[in-house]
């Protein structure tokens, strides 16, 4: 993707930002992550706090055909939640994290399947606030890619490594 041209006077500043942005937006996706998911799943632990608790309940009962109580499924997912939140809170064991993380993303999106007379008006155009908050989950899902394409040390570069002064020195002594 080719950035749009920026006012010379400007660039100092662009650098800046971009490379501050570079430095922290993986750790600061990862920490709202977990902020997320360590909150959600908190609210499902205290008995009508979550929103998200009878679509949750009747959607595991519906994949475990019945096998689990209400209480148990919402005290198991509310744990399950807590734990991606710490983990990606803290960064340790990332890669179970977000393994963790996945599989809980399958079960989020399965009642825009399951039930999609109460996610969408028109299916498959217009959900329902229920559907919307499902919806969202795509948005955590790609993040969780982002932080998950790191796990091996990779990062972010503010710009590409042939860019500027030095790709117009390389690309004038090229005789290519």
């Amino acid at each position: 993707m080719k950035a749009e041209p920026l006012p010379t006077r400007l660039d100092p500043l662009d650098r800046r930002i971009t490379g501050w942005m570079a430095r922290r937006g993986i750790t600061l996706t990862r920490i709202s992550l977990g902020i997320v998911f360590l909150w959600f799943g908190a609210l499902k632990l205290v008995p009508g706090w979550s929103p998200a608790a009878d679509l949750a309940i009747r959607t595991i009962g519906r994949l475990s055909f019945s096998a689990l109580s209400p209480g148990t499924t919402l005290l198991l997912l509310g744990v399950w939640e807590v734990l991606i939140g710490l983990g990606l809170l803290t960064g340790v064991y990332l890669r179970v994290t977000l393994l963790l993380l996945w599989l809980q993303m399958l079960g989020t999106l399965t009642p825009l399947v399951l039930f999609p007379e109460e996610t969408f008006r028109i299916v498959p155009l217009a959900p329902t606030l229920e559907g919307q908050y499902i919806i969202k989950n795509l948005v955590l899902i790609t993040a969780a890619l982002v932080v998950g394409a790191t796990v091996r040390g990779g990062y972010v570069q503010p710009q590409p490594p042939h860019s500027g002064a030095a790709a117009a020195a390389g690309a004038s002594s090229n005789p290519g």
